[in-house]
C-alpha cells in the first residue's frame, strides 16, 4: 500500500484538448488534480514510450464489466460507453467538466429553422483504417441507424436511436442527411427536437468508418431481442476517429487499446489503455492497493475512508443521475396503481441512503436530478408508511392469506454510478417490502444479460436500474424512460407519451420548464416506478495519476490523463 501523499486540488487549463473549442469562446477551466511526487506502487504495465522518460505510459483502469458491444450504435450502458469514448468521436462532444454540448468532429453548426441543422466538419481527419472522414461518412452513419430492422432495431440493441429518434424508418423523426460538400452535412428532422444537438454527444451517435462497417458486416446481428448476438464488427473491429485504436479483447478479462499514431487532435502521454474487468467492488479496491491497476470507478461507500487515509486520490463526480425501482406493469399485479403506491410507501429512502449509499447521496423525489430543467419542487411524494402500504395492498385484494407475489430482478457483479452496490440495495429494499407482506422471488443476472432481459422482453417484475444523464436536457431523463411504450415499464399511456413528445420540441427554457414540471407531476401520479436516490459516484487513483478528466456525464477520454511515473 502506498504511503500517504500530500494532495491539493487546483484549477488549471486543460493541457491536452481534443480540438473542440467553440469559436469565440474561451477555453474552459476545469478542476484538475496536482499531487506531490510519491512512489508508484504499480507492479505491472506497458513499456514506456519513446520520449516519455521514466513514465510508464500504460494506463490500467479497473472496469466493473465487459463492454456489451464494440459498435456504439448498439450500446446503452456506461461500461460500453467508457471504452467507446476512447476510440470513437461524434459530431458533438461536451465542454470539459460539464454536460454542455461543444464541437468535436463538427467544428461548428447552424440551425436555419426548427428542424434543419447544417454542420461544418473538421478537415483532414481519418478513420483508424486510413479512410477519410467527411460529410458522406456522416450521412452513411445516420442513414444506417435509421434503416435498422429486426433484432438490430430492438430496445436491447439500438436503444438510443429508438428513444431519441422515436423509432426507425418512416416512424422516426429523422428525415434525411445530405452531403452538401466534402465538409458540410445537413441533417433534417421531421419535427422540432430541442435536445437534438446535446443528444449527439452520446457515443451511440459516433461516426464510424463506412468501409469497416461494410467490410465486417456490422448490421448482421443475430439472436433474439432478449439475447442478441453482435456482428463480426461489433465483436472486434471498431473503427473510429478517436485517440485510441482497438488492439484486443478477452471477454471477462480485459480490453486493450493503443494510442492512435495518426490522431487528428492532440495526443497525450498514455500510449496503451488496459481495461481490466473486475466485477466485484472489493476486488477492484484490492487491485488498486496491489498496484495492478491505476484507478477505478464506482468506489464502494465502505471503502472511501480507508482509501483516503492510505493516500489514494478520490474524485467525486456531481450526481447527475437517478437510481430507481422500476415496476413492470406487464407483470401480474403491477398494473394496479394501488399496488404501485403500496410499494412506494413501503420503502424508506432515508434508511436506504444512510445504510447503503455513499455519503452526500440525496433522496430522489422524481426521475431527474434537481439540476435539470423542469425539476418540480412540489411534486407528489409517497412518504414511508408501512401501515398505509398494507392498507393499499388490502384494497387491491392482497392479504396475509393471499399475499402479493412478485419477481424482484437485480444485477450482480457490477457497479454503476447510480447503483454502486446492487446486491446490498436489493437486500435493504427486499426487507422493507417483505415487512408489509409482499412475497418476493429474487432473480439475478450478470450485467449484459440483465440489460437484455429488462429491455428485450417482458419476463421481469420490479427491478433495480437507473440512469446517469448523457447530456443536460430533461428529455434525456423522463423522455428516455417514458417517451414511448417499452419492455422495461410495460405500459401504454398515450397522454404521457403525447405530453413528452410535445415538450421535447419546445424552443425556450421557460416553456420547457413549465411543461416538464407538469410532466414530472403526471409521472409521479401515474407512478411507473419509485425514484430512490441520486448517489455520488467516486473514482480512486494511484498517486502516479496526476490529472484525470472527470466529467458528470463520464465523457472521459484518456489522452487527457496525466501520469508522473
Amino acid at each position: 500500500m502506498p504511503p500517504p501523499c500530500s494532495i491539493r486540488k487546483v484549477h488549471s487549463m486543460l493541457h491536452r484538448t481534443r480540438k473542440r473549442v467553440l469559436a469565440g469562446v474561451a477555453a474552459v477551466a476545469i478542476g484538475a488534480l496536482a499531487l506531490t511526487a510519491c512512489t508508484s506502487q504499480r507492479e505491472d504495465g506497458g513499456d514506456s514510450g519513446e520520449g516519455a522518460g521514466d513514465v510508464d505510459t500504460t494506463f490500467v483502469f479497473g472496469s466493473s464489466g465487459d463492454p456489451a458491444s464494440f459498435d456504439p450504435a448498439f450500446a446503452s450502458d456506461g461500461e460500453t460507453f467508457r471504452v467507446a469514448r476512447q476510440m470513437f468521436e461524434g459530431l458533438v462532444g461536451t465542454a470539459p467538466g460539464t454536460a454542455d454540448p461543444a464541437p468535436l468532429l463538427a467544428k461548428s453548426w447552424e440551425q436555419p429553422d426548427d428542424t434543419t441543422y447544417v454542420f461544418t466538419l473538421e478537415e483532414g481527419v481519418k478513420f483508424h483504417d486510413g479512410t477519410d472522414f467527411n460529410a458522406e461518412a456522416v450521412c452513411f452513419n445516420f442513414d444506417r441507424q435509421n434503416a435498422f430492422t429486426g433484432v438490430a432495431a430492438s430496445q436491447s440493441m439500438a436503444y438510443y436511436w429508438g428513444v431519441i429518434m422515436r423509432g426507425f424508418g418512416a416512424d422516426s423523426i429523422y428525415d434525411s442527411c445530405t452531403a452538401d460538400s466534402d465538409y458540410q452535412a445537413t441533417i433534417t428532422l421531421k419535427q422540432p427536437f430541442a435536445g437534438f444537438i446535446p443528444s449527439l454527444s452520446l457515443p451511440s451517435f459516433s461516426i464510424q468508418s463506412p468501409a469497416a462497417l461494410e467490410e465486417f458486416k456490422a448490421d448482421e446481428v443475430g439472436g433474439t431481442d432478449e439475447a442478441p448476438i453482435q456482428s463480426e464488427y461489433g465483436q472486434g473491429h471498431p473503427t473510429g476517429t478517436g485517440p485510441f485504436v482497438f488492439e484486443s479483447s478477452a471477454p471477462g478479462e480485459q480490453v486493450i487499446l493503443k494510442a492512435n499514431p495518426d490522431y487528428w487532435g492532440e495526443q497525450g502521454v498514455v500510449e496503451e489503455i488496459i481495461f481490466k474487468v473486475i466485477g466485484d467492488t472489493t476486488a477492484r479496491r484490492q487491485a488498486l492497493e496491489s498496484g495492478s491497476i491505476d484507478g477505478y470507478d464506482l468506489v464502494a461507500p465502505a471503502d472511501l475512508a480507508s482509501l483516503e487515509d492510505s493516500g489514494y486520490t478520490l474524485i467525486n463526480r456531481a450526481p447527475f443521475n437517478v437510481l430507481y425501482l422500476a415496476m413492470n406493469q406487464a407483470a401480474p399485479g403491477l398494473s394496479d396503481v394501488k399496488v404501485r403506491q403500496a410499494i412506494a410507501q413501503a420503502i424508506d429512502k432515508d434508511a436506504l441512503i444512510t445504510q447503503i449509499l455513499p455519503e452526500g447521496t440525496e433522496a430522489a423525489t422524481q426521475f431527474m436530478p434537481p439540476s435539470v430543467i423542469g425539476w418540480n419542487d412540489s411534486v407528489t411524494e409517497y412518504a414511508y408508511d408501512p401501515d398505509a402500504a398494507k392498507a393499499l395492498l388490502a384494497e387491491a385484494g392482497y392479504t396475509e392469506a393471499n399475499p402479493l407475489t412478485i419477481t424482484f430482478n437485480y444485477p450482480v457483479n457490477i457497479s454503476r454510478p447510480y447503483m454502486p452496490n446492487p446486491e446490498q440495495i436489493f437486500t435493504n429494499l427486499s426487507s422493507q417490502l417483505e415487512a408489509v407482506g409482499i412475497v418476493l422471488n429474487p432473480v439475478t443476472n450478470e450485467w449484459v444479460e440483465y440489460l437484455d432481459l429488462i429491455q428485450g422482453g417482458s419476463d421481469h417484475g420490479i427491478h433495480l436500474l437507473g440512469w446517469t444523464g448523457d447530456y443536460n436536457d430533461p428529455d434525456n431523463f423522463v423522455g428516455t424512460f417514458f417517451g414511448a411504450a417499452s419492455n422495461e415499464w410495460g405500459f401504454d399511456n398515450a397522454e404521457l407519451f403525447s405530453a413528452l413528445t410535445e415538450a421535447r420540441g419546445l424552443a425556450t427554457e421557460e416553456e420547457q420548464s413549465t411543461a416538464y414540471k407538469a410532466i414530472n407531476e403526471q409521472i409521479m401520479q401515474f407512478l411507473p416506478g419509485v425514484p430512490l436516490a441520486h448517489p455520488v459516484p467516486t473514482l480512486a487513483f494511484d498517486a502516479r495519476v496526476t490529472s484525470y478528466p472527470a466529467s458528470p456525464v463520464q465523457d472521459e477520454v484518456y489522452n487527457l490523463v496525466e501520469l508522473s511515473e
